[in-house]
């Protein structure tokens, strides 16, 4: 019996513009075991984001497969079918205070979700299962009726992270989940994060632009680039032996948290293409100091450079 959870194939997601179409996610493949957690790292504007969203069908593809279970979730058309699968797969998002209704309360806020998805049935169950999950998370039961403008950044997003948990997902997408929180409350939620999958069984899709933040949680980590995923691989060979030059220029900008020392920045020129018109061949190729006539010619491959570690570059 295959160990993924869930596999993407050729996924696009492009939207319509004045100028043309704009390439957000444009043909990424990759696959998530059960269990694991796969750091998706990349600039603001890659389309990390989008893919992630793409994923739960909060924005239709364009063209691939989303295999779930070895499904296809993107044949779901019932109202049944896809209230299935929001309960399976959840989001956390980015900001834990534009995502949650300033009208409701944290009780609301986590009932709605088990109301809209008709998860419990009496209103007995639904308080008993918020009261579960809160506590899961580590809300105290009296921040019950407090309303979001009312709490602090780390336990909003304890709301949004019971809110996702309500439904018994087995796939959660984080979307930067920490990134609007201080230091300290980030530290916080990451050990939380872990915890919950470990006792849960979970599986995590963790965007983040913060590599630092990704190596914490992450087992693989894939690196993104104007829509292309150009390198994956497990954390420490990343960190370690990266391959592709775009993710070397993004370790480098890493800073040491050492006195007096200092790593040697590689600083990129020009600017990032337009996704509405990116190039013919390797997306990175006006950029990098490594290329060849082949790299304005053809878009590289993602391949298998030994041991699992994959990368989409000419440059061998």
């Amino acid at each position: 019996m295959s160990n993924t959870i869930l596999e993407v194939k050729n996924l696009k997601k492009y939207f319509p513009t004045k100028k043309g179409l704009l390439h957000a996610v444009d043909d990424i493949s990759f696959a998530i075991n059960k269990g694991e957690t796969l750091g998706l790292v990349g600039e603001s504007g890659c389309g990390k984001s989008t893919a992630g969203r793409a994923i739960l069908r909060l924005h239709e593809p364009t063209a691939g497969e989303i295999l779930f279970e070895g499904k296809n979730t993107l044949q779901y058309r019932g109202q049944k079918e896809k209230r299935k699968m929001r309960q399976e797969m959840q989001i956390v998002f980015q900001d834990p205070y534009s995502s949650l209704n300033p009208r409701l309360n944290t009780f609301e806020l986590i009932a709605d979700y088990l109301y809209v998805n008709k998860t419990y049935k009496t209103k007995k169950e639904i308080k008993e299962r918020v009261k579960e999950v809160m506590h899961i998370v580590g809300l105290e039961e009296r921040l019950e009726d407090s309303y979001p403008h009312e709490l602090d950044g780390g336990r909003r997003q304890r709301i949004g992270i019971a809110r996702a948990l309500s439904l018994n997902p087995k796939f959660i997408v984080m979307d930067e989940p920490v990134s609007a929180l201080d230091v300290s409350i980030q530290a916080q939620i990451l050990n939380l994060l872990a915890e919950l999958q470990k006792s849960l069984s979970l599986t995590y899709l963790f965007i983040s632009h913060n590599l630092s933040v990704v190596k914490h949680i992450s087992d693989r980590i894939a690196v993104m680039y104007l829509g292309k995923i150009v390198e994956i691989t497990d954390y420490k060979s990343i960190f370690s032996n990266p391959i592709h030059p775009y993710t070397k220029a993004l370790l480098s900008a890493i800073p040491i948290p050492k006195y007096g020392l200092k790593r040697e920045r590689i600083i990129l020129p020009g600017d990032v293409p337009s996704p509405i018109n990116p190039p013919a061949g390797c997306v990175f190729c006006g950029r990098c100091a490594y290329k060849m006539p082949v790299c304005a010619e053809a878009a590289p491959e993602l391949e298998d450079r030994g041991a699992g570690h994959f990368a989409a570059c000419h440059l061998k």
